[in-house]
């Protein structure tokens, strides 16, 4: 017997639901990309074929009865209004990141999936990143020993500001709103819960309308320090990763490939993951100390964003665990509020580590 497919209804066909969703969806077995919301359907029909169904309105797509699982990749000031609407029509729902404005508006979706009995995920996809797992493959195997202290960054070179919603603070744009919550999930999963932060988030371009560029420091218990940092003017981009660790250090520069893959119109093959996510660019390793140091090339993971929806498909179906809970998304929900208060008062915020769900690999 074939199980039937679970219809998707993507609310967005801007970068987020063009690049990501929208291919993501259609590469994963089990799921149907069913119809778009978008205000440009000669947009999504150029990128879908001429037949794919297309709504003007949000809502539209919504009181569709046979759509199973809502994909919000809608704007960000938009998702708690669409989530919300999704989940009241009975609707499985998956939340770009942000995952919402706060912490207090992330808490009132995820009690309402709980109340409506509905999956509601967050698509924190850099998890699937090529240094991400390579990271987390290491910090398991305790090459490094114990990590005392880390730097992730994401840097681009946009020096001229540009007129739309992620450069405009009032629609829930900015630099820490789009990157930090990447960067923050990372510290979580491998590290667990910081008992403090602080910020610094900035518009430091000319005639910016909100933040782009952000350093934020993570202080842990045990003496480790996580620094995370972004920046629009990153024309020389910085390692993507440093842990330095009692037994040694790795570094790694370039950013993970599928990305730049999945903008160029690549599918992933549903049956072949050992060809989707190839990084080719090695991190690299010292090891031991001073001058019996050794330095060795750690091949770097295949990306794997792909196994999001996959997932998610089979938590849908009750045969696996939701790939990120909106547990998960609310502790970062938490850090990104932190952030931005410690950043307002200049001063290091603390945090109560019960409200995190996080254990981190070094935990």
């Amino acid at each position: 017997m074939i199980e039937q497919r679970l219809r998707v209804g993507l609310i967005g066909f801007g970068y987020a639901g063009k690049t990501f969703h929208a291919p993501l969806i259609r590469a994963t077995p089990g799921l149907e990309l069913a119809a778009v919301a978008s205000s440009d359907a000669g947009k999504v029909r150029a990128a879908l074929g001429a037949d794919a169904v297309v709504f003007s309105r949000a809502d539209e797509l919504i009181a569709q009865a046979d759509i199973d699982l809502v994909v919000v990749a809608s704007p960000n000031a938009t998702h708690v209004e669409l989530a919300t609407a999704a989940l009241e029509a009975g609707k499985h729902v998956v939340v770009d990141k942000p995952f919402t404005a706060d912490t207090a508006q992330a808490m009132q979706l995820a009690a309402l999936a709980s109340q409506r009995g509905r999956l509601l995920s967050v698509f924190h996809n850099r998890r699937w990143d090529s240094t991400t797992r390579t990271a987390s493959k290491l910090l398991a195997s305790g090459m490094l020993g114990e990590i005392r202290y880390a730097a992730m960054h994401y840097d681009r070179f946009r020096p001229q500001p540009v007129d739309r919603w992620k450069e405009r603070a009032e629609a829930g744009g900015g630099l820490w709103m789009d990157l930090g919550p990447h960067l923050l999930d990372e510290a979580l999963c491998y590290f667990g819960p910081p008992l403090a932060i602080q910020a610094d988030i900035a518009a430091v371009r000319p005639g910016a309308g909100a933040d782009d560029s952000f350093h934020a420091r993570l202080r842990y218990a045990d003496g480790l320090r996580v620094d995370l940092q972004a920046s629009m003017l990153g024309a020389l981009p910085r390692p993507r990763l440093l842990l330095q660790g009692t037994r040694g250090t790795y570094l790694k520069q370039g950013l993970d490939p599928q990305e730049a893959a999945l903008k160029a119109g690549l599918l992933p093959a549903p049956a072949d993951d050992a060809a989707w996510g190839i990084d080719a660019e090695d991190g690299i390793a010292m090891l031991g100390q001073e001058d019996e140091a050794r330095r060795i090339a750690v091949p770097t993971e295949n990306g794997a964003y792909p196994a999001y929806y996959r997932q998610l498909a089979e938590a849908i179906r009750g045969r696996a665990a939701n790939p990120v809970p909106p547990e998960e998304a609310i502790a970062v929900m938490r850090l990104l509020d932190a952030g931005r208060a410690s950043s307002e008062r200049r001063c290091e915020v603390a945090l109560a580590s019960d409200e995190f769900p996080y254990t981190g690999r070094q935990s």
